[in-house]
């Protein structure tokens, strides 16, 4: 890859770039705005505060050709097992295709499968916003706790949070809690608040052996079962819905057929959050506003599928993304979303990109020689401002930043104090991009300040401008970040859709729980964690 003209074209145009600043880049073409700013649908992109020129995106055009962007694209979208390191296709996109399209897969219609599942779904949203589903005592569920780890959690956690605004009058008598945490102290905490004869658990995992989600689960089994004194056939009946690609498990544990849902293999975790692992969602904002979410994830598909490079909002976010950290040496992003209903955002983000681009092997089995995936974090914008802007307008690291904002809120309210705030927000978001981007040349005689209150500005960002939060324009951000993430993949000839950097320690943490728990004397460890082994024995007899 290094040793391509089109990669040695763009290190020498960096050379240049790198002694160029922000300020005078908008000095030059007072048009910055209209040259790089792109909108599809409910989406527009600025990318006028990224260090580029008309020559940079032409080679990047070049470096994309070279690496047969194109090419990828198309094989992602129809199906081809581009997951090499597990044989399968990766498709996700095929979750929010429309009823009645096609795409065919060993010669069978996988959107068929989608819309069934689905339909599915429906009928237990329907259910449990009626009242209808009922709980051991006849109550009616009123209560939805989801179990999961990884993308069974963060991707229903976000977007319920994300669009709290659009609940339906029957999604808000629910109340929606989440677990993840394999310590205990999550849902132990959460329990002791519930009421068992009125809360419904959802399974989430894809395998449905993650050990984090079946301890919850048994947990959650066991207090109802203490509450209760019913059959296990009725507690599992009534109180437990499983989602899962490995539906033989899920009946293994308990779940009867009619209350799982499934999803597929060619799904990754990160992936799935269109899919029944969605089912929270569904349930805090209706079916058909999931379905609105689909729609705005579909568009974007598309418009990734037919739009040129020029043009094309993902594969843009994505190359620029490649240019600053092959070409202009930044290795940390930040993600500052200005609307508190996306304060997950960051973290779903955290886990998309690093998850799937954090590698150093290459598809053909060799270790790369060029940076990958950077260091990915992020808050809501307002709270940023007083924890790390610090480091981003005076430290000695480069960071580029997406702010990610919409335009409006509240406008259809008569509350004047909200929609003062929002602009507030605004203000708060433009202002801090401006800064980083041209530094204490917007103010008057800014030379004058003493050295430790200069900003020197030309840290890169992008502003991606939302018409307001909706589930389809949150339908559109994500499948945007999640295609952003697939092109910077084959710029580095990397396959995002595998993980196996988190296997090992699942494994290891398996081998140690015998050692743990004094089966084995754990005398094949390391110095440190024999130390550590015979510290906490010491101490537990100690409390003991």
């Amino acid at each position: 890859m290094t040793d391509t003209s089109a990669w040695k074209a763009l290190e020498e145009h960096a050379a240049t770039m790198r002694h160029v600043h922000l300020k005078e880049l908008f000095q030059q073409d007072p048009n910055r705005f209209q040259t790089y700013s792109m909108r599809n649908e409910q989406l527009l992109l600025d990318f006028s505060k990224q260090r580029i020129t008309p020559e940079t995106q032409s080679l990047l055009k070049t470096l994309a050709d070279t690496c047969q962007l194109d090419t990828w694209k198309s094989r992602l979208l129809s199906g081809d097992a581009i997951n090499t390191s597990e044989n399968r296709p990766a498709l996700h996109t095929a979750l929010r295709q429309p009823q009645g399209s096609e795409l065919l897969l060993d010669g069978h219609n996988i959107v068929d499968d989608v819309q069934a599942n689905l339909a599915h779904m429906s009928d237990i949203v329907n259910r449990i916003h009626s009242g209808q589903w009922r709980g051991y005592s006849g109550l009616p569920i009123d209560t939805i706790v989801n179990i999961g780890v990884g993308g069974s959690d963060l991707g229903p956690y976000m977007s319920c949070r994300a669009l709290s605004d659009a609940q339906l009058a029957s999604g808000k008598k629910l109340n929606v809690h989440f677990v993840s945490s394999m310590d205990g102290s999550q849902i132990a905490d959460l329990l002791d608040t519930l009421l068992p004869t009125s809360t419904l658990f959802i399974l989430s995992s894809k395998s449905f052996t993650t050990i984090d989600t079946l301890s919850n689960a048994n947990t959650a089994r066991e207090w109802l079962r203490n509450a209760s004194g019913a059959s296990d056939d009725i507690l599992n009946r009534r109180h437990f819905i499983g989602v899962s690609a490995n539906a033989p498990k899920m009946t293994e544990w308990g779940i009867p057929e009619n209350s799982q849902l499934n999803f597929w293999d060619w799904t990754g975790g990160r992936y799935s959050m269109w899919s029944a692992i969605g089912l929270p969602i569904a349930l805090r904002i209706g079916m058909s506003r999931f379905k609105e979410m689909l729609a705005g994830a579909h568009a974007m598909d598309e418009h990734f599928r037919t739009a040129p490079f020029e043009s094309n909002l993902p594969t843009q976010l994505g190359m620029i993304g490649v240019w600053n950290i092959n070409f202009l040496d930044i290795h940390a992003h930040a993600i500052l979303p200005y609307d508190g209903r996306l304060s997950h955002l960051p973290a779903y983000l955290e886990q998309l990109e690093m998850e799937s681009d954090g590698k150093s092997v290459s598809r053909q089995g060799k270790e790369v020689d060029y940076r990958t995936c950077p260091i990915i974090w992020g808050e809501v914008g307002p709270n940023a401002q007083h924890a790390f802007y610090q480091l981003l307008h005076q430290g000695t690291e480069s960071v580029m930043c997406d702010f990610i904002a919409p335009a409006r809120r509240y406008h259809d309210t008569d509350n004047a104090d909200l929609q003062q705030q929002h602009t507030l927000t605004l203000a708060n978001c433009l202002a801090q991009s401006r800064i980083l981007a041209l530094g204490d040349s917007v103010l008057e005689d800014n030379e004058s300040a003493p050295v430790h209150m200069r900003y020197r500005g030309n840290q890169p960002s992008t502003t991606v401008l939302m018409d307001e939060l909706t589930p389809f324009s949150f339908g559109q951000l994500i499948s945007l970040y999640e295609h952003k993430t697939f092109v910077q993949s084959v710029i580095w000839d990397i396959n995002p859709f595998d993980q196996w950097g988190v296997e090992l320690g699942k494994k290891m943490a398996t081998n140690l729980l015998k050692p743990l728990m004094k089966e084995t004397d754990g005398a094949d460890l390391d110095g440190s964690s024999k130390g550590l082994l015979d510290t906490i024995h010491s101490l537990q007899e100690v409390n003991a």
